[in-house]
C-alpha cells in the first residue's frame, strides 16, 4: 500500500467518523503497513485485523474499539496510543512500546506481549487471559482495582 493510498483511506475514515456520507470506515484487514508512520492517526473503530504493523509508528494514535485481532505489531511504537476497548486478540506485540498507552477494556486474550514495554499503561478491565507477558516491562502499569 502506498502512502497516498493510505492517506485517502485515512481521510475517508475521518469523514465517516464525522457522519459524512462521503466517508468510509477504514478497512485495512491484512494490509502491509510495516514501518508506516501513523502518529496521532484517528483510527477509531477501524478494521486492522491481520495487518502487518511491524515497526510502525502509532505514537498517540486513537485506536479505540478498533479491531487489531491477529495483527502483527512487532517492535511497533504505540506510546501514548488510545486502545481503549480495542480487540487485540492473538495480536503479536512482541518488543512493542506501549508505554503510557490506554488499554482500558481492551481484549488482549492470547496476545503475545513478550518483551513489550507496558510501563505506565492503563490496563483496567483489560482481558489478559492467555496473554504472554514474559519479560514484559509492567513497571507503573495501572490494572485498576485488584
Amino acid at each position: 500500500m502506498t502512502k497516498d493510498e493510505l492517506q485517502v483511506i485515512l481521510e475517508k475514515h475521518t469523514l465517516w467518523l464525522q457522519g459524512n456520507k462521503e466517508g468510509v470506515r477504514a478497512d485495512l484487514r491484512g494490509a502491509d503497513l510495516c514501518g508506516a508512520d501513523l502518529s496521532g492517526a484517528n483510527l477509531i473503530a477501524a478494521n486492522l485485523s491481520g495487518a502487518n504493523l511491524s515497526g510502525a509508528i502509532l505514537r498517540g494514535a486513537i485506536l479505540e474499539v478498533a479491531n487489531l485481532s491477529g495483527a502483527t505489531s512487532r517492535g511497533a511504537d504505540l506510546r501514548n496510543a488510545n486502545l481503549g476497548g480495542a480487540n487485540l486478540e492473538y495480536a503479536d506485540l512482541r518488543d512493542a512500546n506501549l508505554s503510557g498507552a490506554g488499554l482500558e477494556n481492551a481484549n488482549l486474550e492470547d496476545a503475545d506481549l513478550w518483551c513489550a514495554n507496558l510501563s505506565g499503561t492503563h490496563l483496567s478491565d483489560a482481558n489478559l487471559s492467555g496473554a504472554d507477558l514474559r519479560n514484559a516491562n509492567l513497571e507503573g502499569a495501572n490494572f485498576g482495582e485488584l
